[in-house]
């Protein structure tokens, strides 16, 4: 699969510390080689189709995909991902 990056989620990652910014990398590219393995942290977004959020510690990573393409629509810590 591929992923695209919105140019803010680009800018979000970029400004984050370097350790969190290479574990977010690690499980996006986990989750386009073996979804299943981060099935537990993966959950549809209720009122928005065909959007879903990864958890990776206390931040979230909001994308869609339609089976060929991810694309990450924002990064954002646990508590502002959502609004």
């Amino acid at each position: 699969m591929e992923v695209r990056f919105q140019p803010k989620a680009a800018r979000q990652l970029g400004r984050l510390p370097a350790n969190v910014a290479r574990l977010i990398r690690f499980k996006i590219g986990q989750l386009t080689t073996d979804p299943a393995a981060l099935a537990n942290n993966i959950k549809a977004l209720k009122g928005e189709p065909g959007m879903f959020r990864l958890r990776v510690g206390d931040w979230r990573v909001i994308y869609s995909e339609d089976g060929v393409v991810i694309e990450i629509i924002r990064i954002a810590p646990r508590g502002s991902a959502y609004d």
